[in-house]
């Protein structure tokens, strides 16, 4: 490697090499990647999408914990980030889902020129491809009433993935006769309604994310180079009269010290849960955290590590009828279903093995009374006379115009084909083990959570996780909130439409979910809430003085040639799952910063300092 490249960036993860892939189209551009993990391009686990949950606590994931959340009973929760290239791309859900636009045009709102819904779509239909759907496949997928798919051509595949199962069908009957399916593609326009998702997988049935569709074609470029199991432990910074000027990286190299400089740019893409660690212990952010831990401050930034959120989301699930295909006997392990799902999988690329079953999907708002009943907790909780000022008044200003809007959601809901079964409470580690028959999984999660929290480096030791702090509904808005969406759960497993899905008469797997009013539902949900990993707003893209830490080209405010991109400077999470919003943020990130270098010429340097 070279002593010296034009840009540095900090994680390989899946804004990372996006951001790698755009500035190395320019062969006279040089661009070092650090990153932490391996190349997980040729790992079974990964590019199966039904293996991914071989993932989670491995050595591919940094297994980051929650403190103990009050509001959840003091439960602590795992928080599950990718670690190698791909980073979270390569261990999650594959749920590909567009935002929607209230969240989006906030951001613009917020004070950021020119990020709002319309530019981010274009972008976003530079990072994905839409899939090919075979004549006749409409009516089963059940898109018939779409007048088309959008013309999206880039390097992340999306299928529909098994486009035969019924769910689809009946998903789309029971929403259609309410008045809440959407008909047209969700990627065209925003809007509310129920919808046949995408899934970001090939059409040989494996999983598709940065590592193979951004750097793949990359890989052999002389001006990029990427380095795998380097943990970075500080941006080097210079300080004089002009100013503080990020001038390199600090790393460990298999147990070296090391060292890189740059001669642009670096480019800080670790993640919501290590951008905010890796910046504090750089010495950025609040003087009150930087010297508690003894670390020269070097520009106050307090917003560094605040702003913290995520959907939080709720789980219910319904034994569903015999004929209906799941990838329960393949979560219990068993044999026989195994063998058969890796025959067919080696053999034509398909079965359960080339999906995690979610093909159902749907953005929904509160309506009539319940509309009428958020308005008035809305107004209740004001930060400006309510007990509970934790939100700053943009925010909530914010989600009083999207929550209150029709055509708005305030929750996202989805079905996966399968039990799932995780430690609701990682002081014990207990994971309930599989039962036996076919579930349908209910998932639901509140969209535009008002709860806020923080990630901060817990020492000065850059091997230490940060301490994480959601504030899972530490907002009282959102527990009534999520508690009114929940209930709607079981009336739509209840219905005629899905009789040929669920078992009637119905009933949960937790007999502590089947429930009828809110108080209960609002117990049910401190016992049983869970991330959805959806995770911002750590180094939020805002102005200075609204605790922002970048601005609007992404900048680390009082630092020269520093930015951020990833969803740490995301400033409000989007409606739904967070993978294309954060390929669509990581595209535009690229632009503004070709746009700020054109024409400037390159140098680079040959050795590095050990």
């Amino acid at each position: 490697m070279a002593d010296s490249y034009d840009f540095i960036i900090i994680g390989g993860g899946t804004a990372g090499l996006v951001v790698a892939s755009r500035l190395s189209d320019d062969e006279g551009t040089s661009v070092l990647v650090l990153e932490a993990g391996p190349d997980l391009t040729m790992d079974p686990r990964v590019s199966v999408p039904l293996f991914s949950n071989k993932l989670y606590g491995s050595e591919v994931d940094w297994q980051f914990r929650t403190k103990p959340q009050p509001s959840l009973k003091d439960r602590v929760l795992g928080l599950n980030q990718g670690k190698g290239l791909g980073g979270s791309s390569a261990i999650n859900a594959q749920i590909f889902v567009p935002p929607t636009k209230g969240e989006i045009d906030a951001w613009e709102t917020l004070g950021n020129p020119g990020w709002n819904w319309s530019s981010l779509m274009g972008y976003l239909t530079k990072a994905y491809s839409v899939p090919h759907v075979a004549p006749g496949a409409k009516e089963s997928l059940a898109i018939e009433h779409w007048p088309g798919l959008n013309a999206a051509g880039g390097p992340v595949k999306t299928s529909f993935g098994d486009a035969t199962h019924p769910i689809r069908r009946a998903w789309f009957n029971y929403f259609h006769n309410k008045g809440q399916a959407m008909t047209q593609d969700p990627f065209t326009r925003s809007s509310v309604g129920a919808f046949s998702c995408l899934a970001s997988d090939d059409a040989d049935g494996r999983r598709s994310f940065s590592a193979p569709a951004y750097f793949g074609p990359a890989r052999h470029r002389p001006n990029l180079h990427v380095m795998t199991g380097v943990h970075v432990e500080k941006i080097l910074l210079e300080t004089n009269d002009r100013g503080t000027k990020a001038i390199g990286v600090r790393f460990n190299l298999q147990g070296a010290i090391a060292t890189a400089k740059a001669n642009r740019e670096v480019i800080l893409s670790a993640g919501t849960l290590q951008s905010p660690k890796i910046l504090e212990l750089s010495g950025i952010g609040s003087p009150e955290i930087l010297r508690e831990h003894g670390i020269n401050v070097k520009v106050d930034l307090p917003g560094v590590g605040q702003n913290f959120h995520d959907h939080p989301g709720i789980y219910a699930q319904f034994p569903v009828n015999d004929d209906v295909e799941t990838s329960d006997a393949i979560v219990r392990q068993e044999p026989k279903a195994l063998n058969k799902a890796m025959q067919e999988y080696l053999d034509k690329h398909s079965g359960p093995l080339t999906s995690l079953g979610v093909y159902t999907y749907a953005y929904l708002p509160l309506i009539g009374q319940e509309q009428a009943d958020i308005e008035a907790l809305l107004v209740q909780h004001n930060p400006k006379n309510s007990q509970h000022p934790s939100i700053r008044q943009e925010f909530y200003d914010v989600a009083y115009k999207t929550m209150l809007d029709s055509n708005h959601p305030s929750a996202a809901y989805l079905t996966s084909l399968g039990q799932t079964n995780f430690a609701r409470d990682l002081r014990n580690d207990t994971i309930p083990p599989p039962s036996p028959g076919k579930f349908l999984d209910f998932v639901m999660m509140l969209s535009q959570p008002l709860s806020r929290g923080s990630v901060h480096i817990a020492s000065v030791n850059p091997k230490d996780p940060p301490l994480i702090d959601p504030g899972y509904l530490s907002h009282p808005f959102d527990v009534e909130v999520l508690a009114r969406h929940f209930l709607h759960i079981k009336p739509i497993v209840q219905s005629p439409e899905m009789s040929d899905i669920v078992q009637h008469p119905v009933k949960s797997r937790d007999p502590a979910a089947d429930l009828s009013d809110l108080e209960s539902a609002k117990t049910f949900m401190a016992d049983n809430v869970c991330p959805m990993w959806h995770l911002v707003g750590t180094c939020s893209m805002l102005p200075r003085e609204k605790d922002g830490v970048v601005d609007s080209r992404l900048r680390v405010y009082g630092v020269e040639g520093l930015r951020v991109v990833d969803a740490s400077a995301i400033p409000l999470v989007s409606a739904g799952n967070l993978q294309s919003t954060v390929y669509a943020f990581a595209e535009k990130a690229a632009d503004l910063i070709k746009t700020d270098w054109k024409g400037n010429s390159s140098c680079r340097g040959s050795s590095y300092q050990v």
